[in-house]
This record gives structure tokens, sequence and C-alpha cells, in this order.
């Protein structure tokens, strides 16, 4: 087997189409066609259903997809921990992130590593929440950014960088937006602006709400953070968010504040994968975030 031969199927596989993926590796349908045929001899079991020069793949075919995948990723870190070994500081970090931590906490992590070492290269990946998980796992990348930090999980290790409160955000003229502090039972009337299901953070919102008696009416939901600051900015609604993505880009028409009661926060980290070494330019990132983290944190205190 060859690593040509993966590198089509793998293409092949997530294009369902012969000539689209022939097009993508730049090269001709009739190549493509040759090798996957001389990978299913050599297996001896077909991966894909022919339709034309349409394919879908068999349920052998998913399977071999699945785990060719995490070989490539093998293939591909082994290249460039010996490319990195040779210096480091030039390396590229492969890692993931939320949509929370998307427009201040990551970016300006990276920012500041540039400082130290400009020639670095990230490859930057936003992502759901359990899909951060089992990328690391699979190896799809070796580090995430993660919030809240999971409690346990077998493949991969955890480390939290820092605690952040969860405020309310209100529209400017809102009866309460004139206050310092809200107990979080005061909106309880009110309609609220979400994340869709699947986000962990909507979550975190609605079991707030549930501990001090109530379930929240939901309104709207917004896909990103910046979804939800435009639904309260225009009237439709009051939600909870991560301090951190208020940092920068609070609207004239919102308020942020403090909850009081409950006292809700978050936990922000790192995952990286039990069962591989980090890269030597991504075990650099890693122990600057830790120190970077940390200092904000003494500052803040």
């Amino acid at each position: 087997m060859e690593l040509r031969q993966i590198n089509y199927f793998i293409e092949v596989a997530t294009r369902e189409h012969m000539t689209e993926a022939a097009d993508a590796l730049h090269v001709a349908q009739s190549a493509v066609s040759r090798q996957i045929v001389n990978l299913e001899n050599e297996l001896g079991v077909d991966l894909f259903i022919r339709e034309g020069r349409r394919v879908k793949l068999t349920p052998l075919g998913k399977i071999f997809l699945e785990r060719i995948k995490h070989a490539r990723n093998v293939i591909d870190d082994a290249t460039r921990e010996v490319k990195e070994y040779l210096d480091p500081e030039k390396g590229t970090i492969r890692i993931a992130f939320p949509i929370s931590l998307a427009a201040h906490t990551l970016p300006s992590a990276i920012s500041s590593f540039r400082m130290y070492y400009p020639e670095a290269k990230f490859q930057l990946k936003q992502g759901l929440y359990n899909d951060l998980i089992d990328g690391v796992a699979k190896g799809d990348f070796n580090m995430a950014l993660i919030g809240p930090v999971p409690l346990e999980e077998k493949k991969v290790n955890r480390k939290i960088l820092f605690t952040e409160n969860v405020v309310a955000l209100l529209p400017i003229h809102h009866p309460l937006a004139d206050r310092t502090s809200l107990r979080l039972r005061e909106l309880k009337d009110d309609p609220f602006v979400l994340l869709p299901e699947g986000f962990v953070f909507r979550d975190i919102v609605i079991k707030a709400c549930k501990n001090v008696g109530f379930q929240p009416q939901i309104a709207f939901e917004g896909d990103d953070i910046d979804a939800l600051k435009g639904l309260v900015s225009a009237g439709l609604g009051v939600t909870l968010m991560p301090e951190v993505t208020l940092v920068e880009s609070l609207s004239r028409s919102t308020v942020k504040i403090p909850l009081i009661e409950p006292n809700v926060t978050r936990t922000v980290g790192v995952i990286t994968p039990k069962e591989r070494v980090l890269l030597p330019t991504e075990q650099l990132f890693y122990e600057f975030i830790q120190e970077f983290f940390g200092r904000l944190s003494e500052f803040k205190e």
C-alpha cells in the first residue's frame, strides 16, 4: 500500500466523485481510478459502490476511511516532528477552539506567542465542544482550547488555564440596565436569546436558570456569539455570556451586568492527547499559554 493510494482514497471518499477528486489532486481521473482499483485488489474488498463517476463508500469502506485517516495523521505528525526537531521555532501548531474563544482569548495568546517565535505557523479549526474532544482523541489535531474544561475524558489530558465569570447581557433600555449587579432570578420573565442545542454554553445557561427556580423562555437562537449580541442589541431578549466574549466588542445598545446570585463561572483550558506526544512547536505553545494565562490571572487578582 502506497501513501499515494491512501491520499487518493481519502480524496475520493471525501468528495464521492472521481473527477472532482482528480481535479483536487491535479492528476488525471484515470490515474485516480487505477490507484483505487489497485488498492481494492490489494485489500481484497470493494471500498466503493460505483454510480458512474460518482461513488459511495461501502460499509467496509467507511471503516477503512476512519482508520486510514488516523494513520495518515500519524504519518503527517511524524514528518512534521522530524522537521521541527531541527528547528522547533519554525514549526506548525494545529489547534482547535470553540466559537466563544475565537474573538479574544486565542488571538491574544497567539499574538503574544508570535512576539517570541515570529516564524511559527498556525492551523486553526473551529468546532463544537464534543467535536473538539473527539478531534484531539482521534488525531485530527493535537491541541484544543475548550470551555468548560471536561471533568474527565479517557483519551485526553486536560489543563485549566483560568476561570471566568459569566455575566448578563441586557438591552440598554431594559428596566434593570442601570443596575451594578443582578440576581439571575430577576430575569425569569424576560425572553432569552441563546445558542442552539449542541452548544455546551447553552446548557450552562439553562442549568443556571433552573438552579434558581425557572426555565428560561427561549425567544430566539443564534449560531454564534455575535448573532446573540445583535439580538440583544435589537431589544429582542437578554442572555448570559462568558465575560471574555465582551472584552473588545460591547455594543452601545447593550450593557453587561455581573451576576451575584448565583455566581456563574466557566473554566477555560486546553486539552491534549493521552496517547500521543505533542510535536516540538506545539509543546512550546502548550507551555507558553500556561504561563501567559497564569500571568493574566495574577494581574487580575
